[in-house]
């Protein structure tokens, strides 16, 4: 028997309102994620140059932990072992709210954070090593130096690896379905229940995922590429 194709089924109805709430989701969890992953990805690349010992080996270890360990089982361990490592007002305050969104928040920033802190890091040794060295001559301190001196050059030259990792965090937000987080693969799987469309409704995320990548993908480069010609003029 041949199979009964059925688009509207994703794109119309309720189910459609489906997808349109679980590409909000995704766009949400999406952009905190960014936000918080690249300032705890600079912090630790600056941590590891400081030369100062602790900060570098916390800093090291971090990064090696966080890179070399899947982000499914990072999920699971905030999900269901947070509350044994942060304090308990935390975990009240969490749950108190969306304690899901929280702990796929909290998993795909300290993800990625681990590889835009190696991202920032090889843009940091880039840079003349005679800038920082010049810069510390002129009164600033090595915060200080970094803060309006080194970063500025460093960021704008990691912006390609820079828009691989949000990339990455915007296809890896799926995996956040598996702890109820209600975003566009977890809304796909939903209608494929309720429905038995799983083709119609998957192909659908997969593209409207597709169709986020390539925006953003686009809109990145030519701010990239504007940056660039205003800096050459």
């Amino acid at each position: 028997m041949a199979y009964n194709f059925d688009w509207s089924i994703a794109l119309t109805g309720e189910y459609g309102g489906w997808i349109v709430d679980g590409v909000i989701m995704t766009l949400h969890i999406s952009a905190v994620s960014i936000v918080f992953s690249m300032l705890l990805g600079t912090l630790i690349a600056v941590m590891r140059l400081t030369g100062l010992k602790p900060l570098e080996w916390f800093a090291l270890a971090y990064t090696e932990f966080f890179r070399n360990t899947p982000l499914l089982v990072q999920i699971f361990f905030w999900y269901f072992g947070s509350y044994a490592i942060l304090p308990n007002a935390v975990n009240q305050w969490l749950y108190q709210r969306d304690f899901e969104f929280a702990a796929g928040v909290i998993a795909l920033t300290v993800y990625t954070s681990a590889f835009i802190a190696e991202e920032i890091r090889s843009g940091i040794f880039s840079i003349p090593k005679t800038q920082l060295e010049a810069s510390r001559a002129c009164g600033l301190s090595f915060i200080q130096a970094m803060r309006y001196v080194i970063l500025p050059q460093a960021f704008r030259i990691i912006i390609p690896p820079l828009i691989s990792q949000f990339l990455n965090l915007i296809k890896n937000s799926s995996l956040c379905m598996t702890i109820g987080v209600m975003e566009l693969t977890y809304m796909a799987r939903q209608i494929e229940s309720y429905s038995f469309k799983g083709f119609e409704a998957f192909t659908v995320a997969t593209l409207i995922y597709l169709t986020i990548s390539l925006i953003v993908s686009f809109v990145i480069t030519q701010y990239n590429r504007l940056f660039l010609r205003q800096i050459r003029y």
